[in-house]
């Protein structure tokens, strides 16, 4: 019997100093059917104490150097520094670091998480990039908070739902062609009044018009992947999977992680 995967690590060029990992929903974990093992989500109807287990699981199945900064994600586009003093579960949907052992976070179940660094491997940034929060600029508020010339970034697109999967209604379309008229490669018409919307492609039109050219990953269905919850596919019987993003300080960088097949 195959052992399913309890988490993935991004394929993209990023220094030995930066660490990423995407968990699943068949990661450690405590919780019951119909969130298998490893919901992360605290919103959306598991029980309190097995949601605190399962985060406290991953942080020792990751060995991380401190349990993550985690948010209050709101659609938005506030973006938290988590070197600065802030709020516990800050309302933000991105934060960003500078300093070693500082775990970014981003929870999602269809929406597109955003990972960025400097080519260096000094400075890192997580965002969650729904629709309306890509809309409104998340990622332009990203980049900005980290303060790295786009030319210096790398940028992964994780797991969210795919355009086959995706339909939106012509406000979502609206939203995006008002300030970029080439979005429209990203909505394929379905019935009328609605489209089918690549998420990633609308992100990465972004990113690149900020100056990231080197944009990795994509390619992911939430929906169609039993690796990931996805609340399109299980509405309110979804959990949350989380994609993380820390800095190593030099003498640790290259440890593995352990577990990720």
């Amino acid at each position: 019997m195959s052992r399913e995967p309890a988490w993935l690590e991004p394929d993209w060029p990023a220094p030995p100093t930066v660490r990423a990992v995407v968990s699943t929903r068949f990661g450690p974990g405590v919780s019951a059917p119909p969130f298998d093992r490893c919901n992360l989500g605290d919103r959306c109807g598991d029980d309190p104490a097995a949601v605190a287990a399962n985060r406290a699981a991953l942080v020792r199945a990751l060995g991380l150097p401190r349990p993550p900064h985690w948010l209050t994600q709101v659609h938005g586009t506030a973006v938290v520094d988590v070197d600065r003093p802030h709020e516990p579960l800050p309302r933000a949907d991105a934060a960003v670091s500078r300093r070693p052992g500082q775990p970014l976070v981003i929870l999602t179940a269809d929406c597109l998480p955003v990972l960025l660094c400097e080519r260096e491997g000094r400075a890192i940034g997580a965002a969650h990039a729904g629709w309306r929060g890509l809309a409104a600029g998340v990622l332009e508020r990203t980049v900005q908070a980290l303060g790295v010339p786009p030319a210096r970034l790398l940028a992964w697109l994780g797991p969210c739902i795919g355009q086959a999967s995706y339909e939106v209604g012509e406000e979502v379309r609206a939203a995006f062609v008002a300030g970029d008229a080439g979005a429209q490669q990203a909505f394929a018409p379905s019935r009328p009044g609605h489209w089918w919307c690549d998420l990633a492609l609308l992100a990465r039109r972004r990113l690149q018009a900020l100056g990231v050219t080197a944009v990795h990953g994509g390619g992911f269905d939430t929906r169609t992947d039993a690796r990931f919850y996805s609340w399109r596919r299980d509405g309110a019987a979804s959990g949350r999977f989380a994609t993380l993003l820390w800095l190593e300080d030099a003498r640790g960088a290259g440890a593995a992680a352990g577990g990720a097949d």
